[in-house]
């Protein structure tokens, strides 16, 4: 239960530290949780299963700038930059 209703969450890396049961779990659970509150979530991750998994959109960044912004699935089949091509998925792209 969230005690505010705020209209944006930052998540930096928050299942960063989790074992890997825990971490599916858990995102899972934040899945549902922005669908319930309608919340805008920004999470910061490394982890490019993480992101797609969670995200509804994601954003790919190198050396601090976007490379690419899409749905997870317009980012894997459609990758801008050989950067993004060979970041997402698995097996990556050549």
């Amino acid at each position: 239960m969230l005690v505010r209703k705020p209209r944006i969450l930052l998540l930096d890396e928050p299942l960063k530290n989790l074992d890997a049961k825990i971490r599916e779990r858990t995102r899972v659970e934040l899945k549902r949780l922005q669908r319930e509150f309608g919340t805008t979530m920004i999470f910061s991750t490394h982890d490019q299963l993480e992101a797609t998994a969670v995200g509804d959109r994601i954003a790919v960044m190198k050396e601090g700038a976007i490379d690419q912004i899409g749905t997870p699935n317009d980012v894997y089949s459609f990758p801008k930059t050989v950067f993004v091509a060979r970041f997402i998925g698995s097996p990556t792209m050549n």
